[in-house]
């Protein structure tokens, strides 16, 4: 199964808007994927992966979304969360440009679930949000997650030095960026 720009859709995988009901199937998937997002994610402290934590960080991302300020989704695979997608640091104005990120948890890797989330956010962001711009930041270790971006249609603009503490240590990333088909 593809996740080439306009590819299908693998069976049962899509993206919504998250709800604070999300909390408990949130912080159960962080808990089983402690290891697997480790190398990826910032460091976090003992109780992020609890549900109260993430119920309070739920709502203040629908907060931000409330203010039109980004779209916090849930990535579903057969009804089931297995990772997060959100459309972040909307700028409108003559930018019109927002950031994208995902994690997917362990054991739902390497399926094609990522691309096809990303697939859906992107039409999302330029045909319902209207942007021009989506920029995703990867380490430049991070092959897998390059690769969906590729798949989706963001081309590689530059190398951020010592760019986000990620894993405790500050690290390189590579800027992606795709910007809209549409006709303005």
């Amino acid at each position: 199964m593809g996740t080439e720009v306009g590819a299908a859709v693998p069976d049962g995988v899509g993206v919504r808007l998250l709800t604070e009901d999300d909390a408990p199937a949130i912080a159960a998937l962080l808990r089983t994927s402690r290891e697997h997002l480790a190398p990826w994610e910032p460091e976090r402290p003992d109780d992020f992966a609890t549900e109260p934590v993430q119920r309070r960080a739920l709502a203040e991302a629908l907060e931000v979304h409330a203010q039109g300020r980004g779209v916090p989704m849930v990535i579903t695979d057969g009804g089931q969360v297995v990772g997060r997608i959100s459309v972040n640091d909307v700028v409108r104005g003559a930018f019109q440009s927002a950031h994208l990120g995902y994690w997917v948890g362990a054991g739902h890797t390497g399926r094609g679930v990522a691309g096809a989330a990303v697939a859906q956010v992107v039409r999302l962001a330029f045909d319902d949000l209207g942007l021009h711009r989506l920029q995703a930041d990867t380490l430049v270790h991070n092959a897998a997650s390059r690769a969906v971006l590729a798949r989706n249609g963001f081309t590689e603009i530059g190398l951020a030095p010592t760019y986000l503490r990620i894993a405790g240590r500050w690290q390189d990333c590579v800027l992606h960026q795709r910007i809209t088909d549409r006709a303005v």
